[in-house]
């Protein structure tokens, strides 16, 4: 990844994983425990982060008309490079840690999995958009599909376009998660998230512990 624009102590940790997976809950656990230890964070979220990026958000989530799968895919990557230019990369220089709730690993999982769209496709707008920048590390939390989907419907919250696909769509994007598991499994870590709360927000603190360790423990705790 290139983060020579960004401060040597400043991570950049991204929480994956599927509809119902609790990454919103442990992004938060997360930055609570992070701030215990006297760092700084930022969280964000994608689609969004930015004005604009919230903006398309909600067209990509909840918009009535039927959105072709390649205006999808444009629009999640414009809300991406505006998040990585105004938020993510200042964030970072400033020597903030940024935890995102999504990055890049959903679009391949979402749109090249869920959607059957070209790989290839995907990989091209990477580059054009992020050059090698990539997350430091990534958490994924991996969860059946049907646990899942008890999960969505015991909250009783009307879903968006995304959660509302069908079992099929959801079983090819935890396939297409775990598939980057497999093939980054240096920067991925794979987490139970049919654990309890408070153990997987165990095991994730156990995966970035030494990105915690070399950041020194700011306040001499």
């Amino acid at each position: 990844m290139n983060r020579t624009d960004s401060n040597n102590e400043s991570h950049f940790i991204t929480l994956e994983g599927g509809d119902g997976s609790g990454k919103t809950t442990q992004i938060e656990l997360l930055a609570n425990y992070l701030n215990e230890r006297g760092i700084d964070v930022h969280i964000t979220r994608e689609p969004g982060g930015t004005r604009l990026g919230e903006a398309l958000r909600e067209i990509i989530l909840h918009s009535v008309d039927p959105i072709n799968d390649k205006v999808e895919l444009l629009l999640l990557f414009a809300a991406r490079s505006q998040h990585i230019t105004n938020v993510i990369k200042p964030r970072l220089s400033n020597g903030q840690w940024v935890l995102s709730d999504r990055f890049t690993d959903a679009t391949f999982a979402y749109q090249g999995g869920g959607r059957q769209m070209g790989i290839k496709d995907i990989e091209v707008l990477q580059t054009l958009v992020q050059g090698d920048f990539r997350p430091d590390k990534t958490i994924l939390l991996d969860l059946p599909v049907e646990q899942g989907i008890l999960r969505l419907t015991r909250r009783g919250e009307t879903r968006d376009r995304i959660e509302q696909q069908d079992l099929a769509f959801k079983q090819r994007v935890r396939e297409a998660y775990l598939e980057r598991y497999h093939q980054h499994h240096s920067r991925i870590a794979l987490v139970d998230a049919s654990a309890s709360i408070h153990e997987v927000h165990k095991a994730i603190t156990i995966e970035i512990a030494n990105m915690v360790s070399s950041s020194g423990n700011r306040n001499g705790d």
